[in-house]
């Protein structure tokens, strides 16, 4: 007997790709949805499926909004699922659905006993937010609570798929706080320390963006983000390096933070990116260490100690035409050497200075004429 198959938005389905043996997988990133498939194998939902493909799908979205409503558990699961499915390329669905009055019901099923239906509704709203018309729809919908709820008690995909949407309504300046406030930056933290490669992409991710205000940085470093933070930069093979030092740079321009990192014994970690990373690690580290630096001599002697200066002053040579620009060889000299009390060393540096060769001393200034800013701003999540 041959099998029922039909194509549905790129995706060919039969029974055999449609099966209870189904599990949930995350996508690779938090711009597109991060369930996978889910499993179903009724009649009904080969139909709804079929249907979706269709453009006039209209009828359809509100019949799914109807059985969100439903008494049964498996038919708003069904419901959830169609819906999740319909938003995931399409943005013009994305709007329609939103439209259609789902999203209210949907934040109910967000705060579910069941975990699996939780996470259906989690996902669905996470495509929903995929589209900037509906962040601000969402978050005056209640969904920033039971989002964090899912992301303190649900599946581990409930809860990727929870940080990626709290991410995504972050992107709305004014939910910043409101997100914050609701107690989703310790569970971000938590995800961030325990949680899969996955999970903890997604947790920077959403840290990153959230940590843009002041309140969310004491909320993070009093949570401790930054013994986290450190362990992830020493760890080359963890591939979070990257996005764990981007992290730490927004952190910290807020004092708490540039402690904790020191604390936790960032400044060798950072040293050593500087030294032996990647281009762009390394752009970041010395950011950061200069950032650390700045009006603080302790802080300086102690950079100054791990023997951070030459591999500084190499890159403000040797980096990228944006390194250069903007990581400056007399900013590296007036963060060390002009600011710098109580330092008799010498360090001759391994590159000379535009102007010449000559030794640093720590204690002479650099001319204030030359001096140029050493913070540049670059987005590492790539977010849309």
């Amino acid at each position: 007997m041959g099998t029922e198959s039909y194509t549905y938005m790129g995706r060919s389905f039969n029974e055999f790709t449609i099966n209870d043996d189904s599990t949930s997988s995350a996508f690779s990133d938090c711009n597109s949805d991060r369930s996978g498939e889910f499993a179903t194998t009724s009649s009904q939902s080969r139909r709804l499926l079929i249907s979706c493909a269709s453009e006039n799908s209209d009828d359809l979205i509100r019949q799914l909004v109807s059985d969100l409503h439903s008494d049964s558990i498996e038919e708003q699961k069904q419901a959830a699922m169609e819906i999740r499915l319909l938003a995931k390329n399409k943005p013009e669905n994305r709007i329609r659905i939103a439209k259609a009055g789902a999203i209210k019901p949907l934040i109910s099923l967000v705060s579910s006993q069941d975990l699996q239906l939780q996470e259906y509704g989690v996902t669905a709203i996470l495509n929903l937010s995929l589209c900037d018309e509906n962040k601000e729809l969402i978050a005056s919908s209640g969904a920033i609570k039971p989002l964090v709820r899912a992301l303190n008690s649900g599946t581990s995909t409930a809860k990727e798929n929870a940080a990626c949407a709290l991410l995504r309504l972050s992107q709305v300046e004014e939910n910043k706080s409101a997100i914050g406030r609701s107690g989703a930056i310790p569970l971000l933290v938590n995800l961030l320390g325990s949680g899969g490669i996955r999970g903890k992409k997604d947790a920077s991710t959403a840290l990153y963006t959230l940590c843009t205000v002041k309140e969310n940085k004491m909320r993070a470093v009093k949570a401790g983000i930054m013994k986290v933070l450190v362990e992830l930069m020493a760890d080359f093979e963890s591939n979070m390096v990257d996005k764990s030092a981007y992290v730490v740079s927004v952190l910290v321009s807020v004092p708490e933070a540039k402690t904790a990192l020191v604390d936790e014994g960032g400044v060798p970690v950072l040293v050593e990116i500087v030294e032996v990373g990647s281009q762009r690690q390394k752009e970041i580290a010395a950011v950061i260490l200069l950032q650390l630096c700045e009006d603080n001599v302790a802080y300086r002697s102690m950079v100054a100690r791990e023997g951070a200066i030459p591999p500084l002053v190499a890159l403000t040579q040797s980096g990228t035409n944006r390194a250069k620009q903007k990581l400056t060889w007399h900013g590296v000299v007036y963060c060390f050497g002009g600011r710098t009390c109580n330092a008799t060393s010498v360090f001759l540096l391994n590159r000379p200075p535009p102007t010449g060769n000559f030794a640093l001393c720590l204690n002479k200034p650099a001319p204030i004429e030359h001096i140029e800013s050493y913070t540049f701003s670059y987005h590492p999540f790539n977010l849309v």
